[in-house]
């Protein structure tokens, strides 16, 4: 009997494993960057990534002091690295083509805001990217300096100093350089 349970087991595993890979080869799993996500697929990046950020994001605190010179940094190293993706102080408003484009929408940081998001994950997220999406690993273009930066910047983008205002308001997403 027992021996009958096990292959009844083995048998539904491989044929779930077989219709999945028959589902997967047909077509019917949309790769286009314009299709909206299945249910499942939704749940399993979800997952995934909330599980990878509990275990790897560092715990402490933001090394880099907080400071004009240092948020005024992050704008710059923002202008030139992200706002093609994520955007301008204008928000959601003013998204790139780029970011229109691209799925899954990147976050208009000046409307959706991660600035209650712990530095360590935002530092985390900078780092290494997030798998089938757009963000990209900033691990090998930027220095732990840099990334603890940028970090500073997004988590304090929605209340920076007067002083810093006019550089943020300056950034340009698109097109990129032209001034407009």
């Amino acid at each position: 009997m027992f021996k009958g349970f096990i292959s009844g087991v083995f048998a539904t595993l491989a044929l779930g494993a077989l219709a999945g890979y028959l589902l997967l080869i047909s077509g019917r799993i949309p790769a286009n960057a314009d299709a909206t996500p299945g249910p499942i697929e939704t749940w399993m990046a979800k997952t995934s990534l909330h599980a990878t950020l509990a275990r790897e994001a560092p715990k402490e605190e933001d090394p880099v002091a907080l400071n004009d010179a240092n948020l005024l940094e992050g704008v710059r190293l923002f202008a030139q690295n992200c706002a093609m993706c994520h955007g301008s102080s204008r928000g959601t408003a003013s998204a790139s083509p780029i970011a229109k484009g691209l799925y899954q929408k990147p976050p208009q940081l000046a409307s959706d805001g991660v600035e209650d998001d712990p530095a360590g994950v935002s530092y985390w997220k900078i780092k290494h990217g997030i798998r089938l999406t757009g963000m990209p690993s900033f691990r090998d273009t930027l220095s732990d300096q840099q990334i603890w930066t940028l970090a500073l910047f997004v988590s304090h983008m929605d209340k920076l100093p007067a002083s810093v205002q006019p550089a943020w308001q300056a950034v340009v997403n698109w097109p990129l350089g032209s001034g407009k």
